[in-house]
């Protein structure tokens, strides 16, 4: 950078030295040597300095570029740099916590193997007590036996027979208990269901008997008198059921109307006067009302 610099300076100098020579000439060759030599010598010294002032001025902007590219370079280099420090620190903790990691993990395996031969060696110690204590019982027991086989002086094979005589005796009286037991039950129980069928037979008769008595039917050659009984809006029939004080039932059973009244008197009442008002085909309320009276009054007569 300081010879590139070098060489303009010397440039920009011959330059002005060239120009300094041709104003020298023209000037001594014009005829004025003496006042124009002097105007040449104060331009050259002018275009000489302007030259040297430029050269500076070219140098210190040469050296400033220089130093801002220097400048980039190092904040380039040192962001790189950090850059390269962040990754190796990141890199560096990964490694400690993976290591902590692995750590842990070999503590935790660590225990859990202490852990582990403390109850082996725990059950070990149990299981040699259970053997002894089972060691101890089959002593006591033997004893035990040859004891009571000096007591009764019975062998282990007659006492054992015994036993099952004495069980078998048991089991059967038992069983002559849950018998008696299960007999007893099955009389209750029949008790039961044979009142419970007594109960509803004479409930169904009784139903029966009630419908036969609360109940009469009148019979009518054609379904197409019903309607002439039920008269417009129902008029001749309520009014048939005021007169009389039954209920007059007109369905779907064929050629049938049926009286239902607790009063026999009201029911035949309504019968006769049923009958009366078809034979005679006019039925409407007020001849209702008539052939009713009539009907009630030849009845309490008889």
């Amino acid at each position: 950078m300081d010879n590139q610099n070098l060489y303009i300076a010397i440039a920009i100098t011959a330059l002005a030295a060239l120009a300094l020579g041709f104003l020298i000439g023209k000037f001594l060759f014009g005829g004025k040597a003496g006042r124009e030599k002097e105007k040449a010598e104060i331009e050259a010294k002018r275009i000489t300095e302007e030259a040297r002032v430029k050269a500076e001025a070219l140098k210190k902007e040469q050296i400033l570029s220089a130093k801002e590219e220097i400048l980039k370079e190092k904040a380039a280099h040192e962001k790189e740099m950090l850059q390269r420090t962040r990754t190796a620190e990141q890199r560096d903790n990964s490694i400690k916590q993976k290591e902590q990691s692995l750590n842990q993990k070999i503590e935790n395996a660590s225990r859990k193997e202490q852990e582990n031969d403390a109850i082996k060696e725990n059950l070990n110690r149990q299981l040699s007590l259970v053997a002894t204590k089972k060691a101890e019982l089959d002593k006591a027991q033997e004893e035990h036996v040859r004891k009571l086989e000096g007591i009764a002086k019975l062998t282990a094979a007659e006492a054992k027979q015994q036993l099952i005589e004495s069980l078998t005796a048991a089991a059967k009286t038992e069983a002559l208990r849950y018998e008696k037991e299960i007999a007893d039950e099955a009389k209750i129980r029949a008790n039961k269901e044979a009142k419970k069928i007594i109960i509803s037979t004479i409930q169904r008769t009784a139903a029966e008997h009630a419908v036969e008595n609360t109940v009469s039917v009148f019979h009518i050659d054609s379904d197409d008198i019903k309607g002439q009984i039920i008269g417009r809006e129902g008029r001749n029939i309520k009014a048939l059921e005021a007169a009389t004080g039954v209920e007059i039932i007109v369905d779907d059973t064929p050629e049938a109307i049926v009286i239902s009244g607790f009063d026999p008197v009201r029911r035949e009442t309504a019968r006769l006067s049923l009958q009366r008002l078809v034979a005679d085909g006019r039925i409407h309320p007020a001849r209702i009302e008539e052939v009713v009276e009539k009907t009630r009054k030849q009845l309490e007569d008889q």
